[in-house]
């Protein structure tokens, strides 16, 4: 199988030796997204609600340029600095799935994350 490298101007470029989404086959992988202004390239840390908002909207895209919706996402990890802030985090990660058939999932805490934001979300999507 070929792969198919996932690009949007309307999540965060990438800061790094690696792309947005990599898509083989029918099954898409995705690079951790954080709390970046796809257009400014600003972090958005005003509280915990809105930088998991932007980090999502950055995935919703991700998931948009490969075609694909949050229906399609079967697995989910997320990385948190603060286990204290996990019920504020699921409230908004959680309004962007059906809960019927929300995807698994993994939330762990971690000792740093890049550019020091508190939280950070990779999925994979199948369509």
């Amino acid at each position: 199988m070929q792969k198919k490298i996932i690009f949007t101007e309307n999540a965060p470029a990438p800061i790094g030796p690696y792309n947005q989404a990599v898509l083989i086959g029918n099954t898409l992988y995705t690079s951790g997204q954080i709390a970046l202004h796809p257009q400014t390239g600003e972090l958005i840390l005003d509280d915990i609600e809105t930088e998991t908002r932007q980090v999502m909207e950055n995935m919703k895209a991700v998931l948009a340029a490969a075609d694909m919706t949050f229906e399609n996402v079967v697995k989910t990890s997320i990385f948190i600095m603060n286990m204290g802030d996990f019920a504020r985090i699921n409230s908004v990660y959680g309004s962007y799935f059906d809960e019927k058939t929300a995807p698994a999932r993994e939330t762990v805490q971690v000792a740093c994350l890049p550019k020091n934001v508190n939280v950070e979300i990779s999925m994979v999507a199948i369509k």
